[in-house]
């Protein structure tokens, strides 16, 4: 869920100036799961950003006090939003864990990295959003070890329909500050994008696991 307009389009705006998202309707990309894609999200270069991760720190940070309240804790999800969620922990003056994709066959076996006391209420910041397996996965492992999710933030979504039926299911909000909506509008006002693109990149969105460029 997108809770302003003018940041959703800003934070689109941010990330395409520096090329986090890049699209390319012509020379699609090949995503780990096999699926072609006109679009490629890696948020993990705002990160180079000093005024832009700041940014997006402040507003993730915003959206949690709205939404949620202070949290006890704020989780990353490891490894892209390990480094964003630390900066919104600090933003937040609380304490930050992150969560592997699954435990450490090694030492204590841990999934979740830091001290996390029972009963203790966080908040889980992602840095993408697209199937949200991987980020309810997450939930599922702190929930187990004594958590109380209070929900999800993250930077960026495509908006699948598998993602909200999951966060659904799962009975998790989930606010983004920006998502592909927007990132399309942004893109179309700014002529990073012809319209001839735009038609490709909203087809694309309706079936992107056997879309062909």
């Amino acid at each position: 869920m997108i809770k302003n307009k003018g940041t959703a389009k800003k934070t689109a705006e941010l990330l395409l100036q520096i090329k986090a998202i890049k699209l390319q309707t012509n020379n699609p990309f090949t995503w780990a799961s096999g699926w072609n894609s006109p679009i490629y999200c890696d948020n993990r270069i705002t990160l180079s950003y000093p005024k832009i991760r700041n940014y997006l720190r402040e507003n993730l940070a915003n959206i949690i006090e709205e939404e949620y309240g202070k949290p006890d804790v704020i989780a990353g999800v490891a490894t892209g939003a390990i480094a964003i969620g630390m900066l919104v922990a600090q933003q937040l003056n609380v304490p930050f864990i992150y969560v592997r994709p699954e435990p450490k066959k090694h030492g204590r076996k841990n999934q979740v990295e830091g001290l996390l006391e029972p009963n203790k209420n966080v908040v889980v910041v992602e840095d993408l959003i697209s199937t949200g397996k991987s980020s309810l996965n997450a939930v599922k492992a702190l929930k187990e070890a004594g958590a109380n999710v209070k929900g999800m933030v993250a930077i960026f979504s495509y908006g699948f329909d598998i993602a909200t039926t999951n966060f659904e299911k799962a009975n998790i909000a989930l606010y983004t500050l920006s998502d592909y909506e927007h990132l399309l509008e942004q893109s179309l006002d700014n002529n990073y994008i012809s319209e001839k693109e735009l038609d490709t990149l909203k087809n694309w969105r309706t079936n992107p696991s056997n879309w062909k460029p």
